[in-house]
């Protein structure tokens, strides 16, 4: 018996990639589309028993494609996700004229839009259980990694907020977070991902069940969006060349990242940052790796780092691995789902929006912004935004600048009012820009 058919429609690619995942672990056949009218071609080629529709599409609304599928089908289940047409009243209408079996507003929890799916369209099989993870994506713990090149770094700030208790220095899966470069610990397993790709039209070799992948490009930001109007909780593994690195996510929240490279060691991280001499991190290493401890554990008892430090620079650690990946061009990444994230009592507490933000800020280069946008582009505020601004950190020129952008001034003009540095501007323009909260002028 052919597995059960829905129809899955939203112009974010990535999030698109994301609920087809979602939908075929469960057991349907989705197709996908990314605008109005290829919905309705793909659903006039493969009936959908269901329908899952974005309400703003590029081309048309999607009360108006809902009117265009009902005509073919006059008994389709319809269901809606928006990110912008918020509040009771739009609910009440989307239920009232087309009898919806959910509304949806972003962010929202895939599960619960998996689980109002199932009521009007039960699928074929229940989903593969979590946790099968052979063939996934292997962070490899036991083999540390030297990036080849420069590598990119960035200062840290104190704005973090780390949540935890009990052992601060708890192993994630076997994986000593201060195990010296000495030190065997065992590998460390995640599942894998794909968007970047149409889902109705995976490539070929995507991964194990429960995941997708993809190349990572210029992509990242849109990555974290696609778990954070999800709410979902899973994983995702990027590498390039031999260096691996996960990021986890609780809900659709960054909370946790692991790496094998040998600079993202916590030693040698308290080094990079100042914290510890070269020649400290060495002698204690040494130490450890002969009386079998860890290395943050005689730094402790030599009193290089007091007890009550040490939950702040793992936590500094962690967000630096995410923000190191901002700086990668090139590489593939792996999404995976279905699986708690990690059971590692020490959580990042720091929302998406400013991560990306920062990173942008920091470590896309002169060259890379100059190519994500030109001088002669104009900008105007996004119809509906990934993130609010009141989600956003914003210096006191930004948000001045912000009322300026309605599609009437070029970037270049943008930059002239600005009055700053030019790659600070458009740092600050690419950065709104991979918020969904401000387009390109068509």
């Amino acid at each position: 018996m052919a597995a059960p058919r829905i129809l899955v429609v939203d112009d974010n690619p990535e999030l698109l990639s994301l609920l087809t995942q979602l939908f075929e672990d469960a057991g349907y056949e989705v197709v996908g589309a990314s605008r109005g009218r290829q919905a309705v071609d793909v659903a006039r080629a493969n009936p959908p028993g269901a329908a899952v529709l974005d309400i703003l599409l590029p081309d048309m609304m999607g009360y108006h494609l809902a009117d265009a599928l009902r005509k073919d089908n006059p008994q389709l289940p319809l269901l809606f996700i928006t990110g912008v047409f918020k509040g009771g009243k739009h609910a009440l209408e989307a239920r009232q004229k087309y009898q919806s079996a959910g509304y949806f507003e972003k962010p929202f929890e895939a599960q619960k839009l998996l689980e109002a799916v199932t009521k009007v369209l039960p699928p074929e099989k229940k989903a593969p259980p979590a946790g099968s993870l052979q063939d996934a994506f292997e962070v490899e713990l036991d083999i540390d990694v030297e990036e080849e090149g420069p590598q990119d770094v960035m200062e840290l700030t104190g704005r973090i907020k780390v949540t935890g208790g009990g052992n601060i220095t708890a192993e994630i899966r076997g994986a000593n977070l201060t195990a010296s470069p000495m030190q065997k610990v065992p590998a460390t397993q995640v599942r894998r991902p794909t968007p970047g790709h149409p889902p109705d039209s995976p490539p070929a070799g995507s991964g194990a069940p429960g995941s997708r992948r993809g190349e990572l490009k210029d992509n990242l930001p849109s990555l974290l969006t696609a778990y954070y109007l999800s709410r979902e909780t899973g994983e995702l593994g990027i590498q390039r060349g031999k260096v691996k690195k996960v990021v986890y996510f609780e809900k659709g929240m960054p909370v946790f990242a692991l790496s094998n490279l040998l600079a993202d060691r916590f030693g040698q991280f308290l080094v990079r940052v100042g914290k510890i001499k070269p020649e400290q991190l060495q002698d204690a290493s040494a130490v450890a790796g002969a009386t079998n401890r860890r290395t943050g554990d005689v730094l402790v008892e030599r009193g290089l780092l007091k007890d009550t430090e040490r939950l702040y620079y793992v936590g500094q650690q962690v967000k630096a691995v995410i923000y190191s990946l901002f700086a990668w061009e090139e590489g593939t990444y792996l999404m995976s789902f279905r699986e708690k994230a990690s059971s590692e009592s020490i959580k990042l507490d720091v929302h998406p929006a400013n991560l990306i933000v920062r990173g942008i800020k920091k470590l896309y280069k002169p060259e890379r912004l100059r190519r994500l946008l030109q001088p002669e582009d104009r900008l105007i505020p996004a119809v509906a935004p990934a993130y609010q601004l009141n989600e956003v950190e914003l210096e006191r020129w930004e948000a001045e600048l912000l009322p300026k952008i309605d599609g009437n001034r070029t970037v270049a003009e943008l930059l002239a009012f600005a009055n700053r540095p030019e790659h600070v501007v458009y740092g600050f323009l690419v950065a709104m820009m991979a918020l969904g909260i401000l387009d390109k002028r068509s």
